[in-house]
């Protein structure tokens, strides 16, 4: 299977779009922004794992004021 995600600040647009794939027989799904939201948050969190790991009391101490 494969999957694209596409976004367009025309709704006249996307719904065009999602007319012909549903004319396609492809499967397809509108997201939520909430959905949106996570994917988002997925990826940072994905490209800021380094794998090394932190001292928790320096960390503490960066945070205080």
């Amino acid at each position: 299977m494969k999957t694209a995600l596409i976004s367009s600040e025309s709704g006249k647009d996307l719904k065009l779009i999602l007319e012909i794939a549903k004319r396609m027989g492809l499967n397809f799904k509108q997201l939520s922004d909430e959905e949106i939201e996570d994917f988002g948050l997925i990826e940072a969190i994905r490209s800021g794992k380094t794998g090394e790991t932190v001292n928790t009391e320096e960390f503490l101490k960066e945070l205080e004021p």
